[in-house]
């Protein structure tokens, strides 16, 4: 359960137009001759080629090398470009080229709600064709409110988001608050907030070794250590936050326990405990929902539910179904079988986390906070967790700025028809955020 790093933002683009310069090599060409404005150069030249481009005008083979086009075909780079626009917005033109060398600069394009920034590298001789291309910096251009709003009406499935201070008004709001939306991964912090009430209350300690004695599916990377291997709480609540490692999660959950996890959650406030309870470990939830007994566990009251899952054989989970049904891409039972919040609940679980005691969870959320730090330099704290599986998509963030006062980014989308899309979801985030520059 994770944000797919295979879906962060232009990750599809910057795959397929990774530089080819490895044909060239890292060659130390002169400094461009500074009378020859950028716009005027083949750079300038090239830049402009690849904005017709992602217009659908124009021929990929007069502007690429032959090359970028055994890696990247031209019908790759129409889908790309139809990717990019559906993200960004229709482009707009060239913002400017700053050479880095003879034939190489950095480019950014700007779109109608983005601009798309990053290296470009043309062949050394004549007609200067595009050995390297890659975007790789996306940053959103603020808009307002109503903006955002309407292009979160477009978007599939249901979805809902909330930024302001923890305890004011909104800065911006969408959806209903009280409505529960699938948190994905962003469970985690249930988790971790138990892990640290149980610190903060003496019955363990950040640095306690426990045992690595069962393992979950990825996301992450502890399912590949070896059986037996001793892991402190606190590497284990780091990895579960900030690669959001589905082992790591289970062994905190299994150490802190169930029954203080749901503890957690009652104490915090949410409201939807019916849609939640009993708190499942991931790979509780993956037996679920890759058997057949997902659709009883479903109707099931939480007694009911409670009974299956002591039934449940956690030990022969058929690896091949479990591919099947999470890598597909179809959502399953998304509506009733995941860890649920509403805006108020997240809002109020963040709370619990802004007025911990100790600083140490606070600190591990900073770890990937996914912004990057010219999106976040006006704040002075930013920690983050997100989460997902098909048809589910959840990204939070608590911070605060330099004044001490605590505020919340959450944002949901949920669509039982299909995947939701990560890139799309975090540039409306961007644009959000920006609000309070």
């Amino acid at each position: 359960m994770q944000i797919k790093r295979t879906r962060a933002i232009m990750m599809g683009a910057a795959m397929a137009l990774a530089s080819l310069g490895t044909g060239i090599g890292p060659v130390a060409y002169p400094a461009m001759a500074q009378e020859v404005p950028a716009e005027q150069s083949p750079l300038g030249a090239r830049a402009a080629d690849v904005v017709d481009l992602i217009k659908g005008e124009g021929d990929a083979t007069d502007v690429f090398s032959d090359a970028f086009l055994a890696k990247v075909s031209a019908e790759t780079f129409a889908q790309i470009s139809q990717q990019l626009t559906a993200q960004l917005g229709p482009i707009v033109g060239v913002e400017s080229v700053e050479p880095t060398g003879a034939y190489k600069a950095q480019i950014t394009l700007r779109f109608e709600n983005a601009l798309a920034a990053g290296p470009m590298t043309l062949s050394a001789s004549e007609p200067y064709k595009i050995e390297g291309l890659l975007l790789n910096d996306i940053k959103p251009i603020a808009t307002g409110p109503e903006s955002i709003s309407a292009d979160m009406e477009a978007l599939p499935g249901s979805k809902a988001a909330w930024f302001g201070p923890l305890d004011g008004d909104p800065i911006f709001a969408y959806g209903d608050a009280s409505q529960p939306f699938a948190l994905g991964s962003a469970f985690k912090l249930y988790v971790l907030a138990a892990l640290a009430r149980a610190v903060d209350e003496g019955r363990l300690s950040w640095d306690d070794v426990v045992t690595l004695d069962a393992k979950s599916f990825p996301s992450g990377i502890m399912q590949n250590w070896p059986d037996g291997s001793p892991v402190t709480l606190h590497t284990a609540a780091t990895l579960m936050i900030s690669i959001s490692d589905n082992t790591a999660t289970d062994l905190v959950l299994h150490t802190v326990g169930r029954d203080a996890v749901e503890a957690e959650m009652r104490a915090s406030g949410n409201a939807h405990l019916a849609k939640t309870l009993p708190f499942l470990s991931t790979r509780e939830m993956f037996a679920i929902k890759a058997s057949g007994v997902g659709g009883d566990y479903a109707a099931a009251d939480e007694a009911g539910r409670r009974a299956i899952l002591a039934s449940l054989d956690l030990d022969n989970i058929d690896e091949q179904q479990f591919l099947d049904t999470f890598t597909s891409g179809t959502p399953v039972l998304i509506d009733d079988i995941e860890w649920f919040a509403s805006m108020a609940d997240e809002r109020a679980l963040m709370r619990v986390l802004a007025a911990l005691p100790n600083d140490t969870a606070r600190q591990i959320m900073t770890v990937n906070p996914v912004f990057d730090e010219s999106e976040t330099a006006n704040w002075d704290y930013v920690g983050y967790k997100g989460g997902s599986e098909p048809g589910v998509l959840n990204m939070s963030w608590l911070l605060r700025d330099d004044a001490g006062q605590w505020y919340m980014l959450a944002i949901s989308q949920m669509d039982p028809a299909s995947e939701v899309d990560t890139t799309g979801l975090l540039l409306v985030a961007k644009r959000i955020v920006a609000l309070a520059d």
